[in-house]
């Protein structure tokens, strides 16, 4: 079990990869947080690994990347082999929502797919206000539960075994109804 006092990795890569991407494109603290409406401070502490960021954030940081959020993890995950076997696939739960992501099969080079799955508490949502790459394809099966996913505007309600396809150019709203379990789903991404 580790250490609850001790850094989680995974956390403290993304913290100073953050930190990096913002150095690498040349913005100011100020100009990243009009950008992603994300307060200076807040912006401050996720770089420094003093604050673990929400999905939302991740959302709206990436989309003034320009990565997706799987690109972006990737890049603070350890390599993965053509094998991931379950115990190796990384998880990260969302501070705020409880909302889970597992990447069940990374991004990797020479490859354009790759699925994650993720799990969704009864009553929660999260938004993401636009896609940090139009045009990225994406398939959602639903595995348990339901889910309203909107996109760009349109709500689809899923049961257990439905599959949603779209391209995405704009926003996307998940929300697990309350009353039932969580919903939880694979969503394959392929890149153009």
């Amino acid at each position: 079990m580790r250490d609850e006092l001790a850094p989680d990795p995974l956390e403290s890569r993304l913290a100073t990869r953050l930190a990096r991407l913002r150095a690498e494109q040349g913005l100011s603290l100020e100009v990243l947080a009009e950008r992603t409406a994300i307060s200076r401070a807040t912006l401050s502490r996720l770089e420094r690994g003093e604050a673990s960021p929400t999905a939302a954030m991740l959302g709206r940081l990436c989309a003034a990347y320009g990565r997706t959020l799987s690109w972006l993890m990737r890049e603070v995950e350890e390599s993965a082999p053509p094998l991931v076997p379950a115990a190796a696939q990384p998880c990260w739960t969302d501070p705020e929502t409880g909302f889970r992501r597992r990447t069940v099969s990374p991004p990797g080079p020479g490859l354009r797919g790759e699925m994650l799955e993720g799990r969704l508490p009864p009553g929660a949502a999260i938004a993401y206000a636009d896609s940090p790459q139009p045009g990225l394809e994406h398939h959602l099966w639903l595995l348990e539960g339901a889910l309203e996913l909107t996109v760009e505007g349109v709500t689809h309600r899923l049961s257990p075994g439905d599959c949603l396809r779209y391209r995405l150019h704009g926003a996307t709203r998940f929300h697990c109804p309350p009353g039932g379990g969580a919903a939880r789903y694979v969503l394959a991404l392929c890149q153009p």
